[in-house]
């Protein structure tokens, strides 16, 4: 990714510009144009340029720079400070600025970047750091700037944004309405759109126009249905608001929230698995919980299931799984075959990024009847065990919690358009951490 540019002036042509000694010919030169040497030239010319194309089309997809050489730590130390400053890297310009301010709605909806995320060094230096440092952080006051603990995340830009998802032939995202809003707050960003980002404004009635503007986009109960689920929506409907080349970008949810999963969700997971190696990775971001009222085990058996599903399906995700399925096995041997399976998850040899999400806080509007299942108490119980149990199977774990507790809820459940914007960027940084080149 570049950052800087250099403008190269040019030398004068003009022949009042040129040295003394400078004459002009008085002909071309003893070559002539001729139909065969013309033909020559551009036959030439397109070898060329094919060479160039299938080279770069082959280039295997990069992180940039900074996430595959170590730079020095680059920081004005203040001593005694609690945050020092953000390196003086190209990188961090746009932590430092606000990323919204060319942005529809920018004013109206009065959202900057910087009102959600307070930059700080050191930026955190691998993956595990960064997600130990998203879990853990918070804010400094009820609805102050984010902050990660112990190292920073990066604030992208759209573009920056843009060329992470292009590394990636699928962003899969499975859950309930939480992880829909994380989707819907990845197309406010590539969208550039804080209004109606998140929705399918190319349709809209004036009162939808009205209703689902701005934070009413994640109005569970007005505006769930109009919600984008898909970028390829986007580009069929209205691909002048996409800031993303369109063939670049491909972000689908697939809503999935009771367990046992029914069998059509199931199939319509299979669709978006191809059965070979793709040219570029797949991606999932998976969250759960809620609807099976925090039940860890219900959890679990919906996360295997789905893991189970992938791997026989697109067995390049995991090369140490077996096609055979459970199903066939005699029911005296299917418990040995099971808790075989759980650990087989755990040494998956292919290369399949996966996250976990586990819900955010909740806020004060929180019906009554289930602070006691689905409290704050309930919910860290719950974030702790889930980290732990996904990691055994080899699932990363990212804890919204911390984030979320000092936010603005929009329902006592769902956090308002700044805190999904949050979870957004957080899942932007996994994404951007992951080792592309190993695929």
């Amino acid at each position: 990714m570049s950052y800087f540019s250099e403008k190269h002036g040019s030398e004068a042509s003009s022949p009042a510009a040129r040295p003394p000694h400078w004459t002009l010919a008085p002909k071309m030169s003893s070559w002539t144009i001729a139909p065969k040497r013309v033909g020559l030239f551009v036959l030439t010319g397109a070898l060329l340029y094919s060479l160039v194309a299938f080279t770069l089309a082959s280039r295997p997809h990069q992180r940039p720079t900074y996430l595959t050489e170590r730079l020095p730590y680059n920081s004005t130390l203040v001593p005694h400070a609690a945050f020092q400053p953000p390196e003086a890297l190209p990188h961090r310009y746009a932590d430092m600025v606000d990323t919204f301010a060319s942005y529809k709605y920018r004013n109206t909806c009065n959202i900057s970047s910087l009102d959600l995320h307070a930059p700080f060094a050191p930026l955190c230096s691998d993956r595990q750091s960064m997600i130990t440092a998203m879990s853990s952080g918070g804010r400094i006051g009820h609805d102050a700037p984010y902050m990660p603990r112990g190292c920073d995340m990066r604030w992208f830009s759209t573009e920056e944004i843009c060329e992470i998802l292009s590394r990636f032939e699928k962003v899969i995202i499975l859950g309930d309405s939480m992880m829909r809003h994380v989707v819907g707050s990845i197309n406010v960003l590539i969208r550039k759109d804080l209004g109606y980002g998140a929705v399918t404004d190319w349709n809209f009635s004036p009162e939808e126009r009205q209703d689902c503007f701005c934070n009413y986009q994640f109005n569970v109960k007005a505006c769930s249905v109009q919600g984008i689920f898909k970028t390829a929506d986007v580009v069929k409907n209205d691909p002048e608001s996409l800031a993303c080349p369109a063939s670049t970008v491909d972000v689908i949810i697939e809503m999935m929230i009771r367990f046992p999963i029914p069998s059509d969700e199931l199939d319509r997971l299979r669709t978006l698995l191809p059965p070979e190696k793709p040219d570029r990775p797949y991606a999932f971001v998976l969250g759960h919980g809620l609807w099976n009222d925090l039940d860890l085990q219900a959890t679990l058996d919906w996360l295997d299931q789905l893991l189970d599903v992938s791997k026989q399906h697109a067995p390049w995700l995991a090369s140490s799984v077996t096609k055979s399925s459970t199903s066939a096995i005699r029911p005296k041997d299917r418990a040995a075959a099971v808790a075989a399976a759980k650990r087989e998850r755990k040494h998956d040899l292919g290369f399949w990024p996966r996250l976990f999400l586990t819900p955010n806080a909740a806020g004060k509007e929180k019906p009554d009847e289930w602070i006691v299942s689905q409290g704050n108490k309930a919910l860290m119980v719950f974030e702790e065990a889930v980290g732990m149990e996904v990691r055994r199977r080899g699932v990363e774990h990212l804890g919204t919690w911390n984030m979320s507790i000092q936010s603005n809820k929009f329902d006592g459940v769902h956090v308002d358009l700044k805190g999904n914007l949050i979870k957004a960027m957080m899942v932007m940084n996994w994404l951007n951490m992951i080792e592309v080149e190993k695929f």
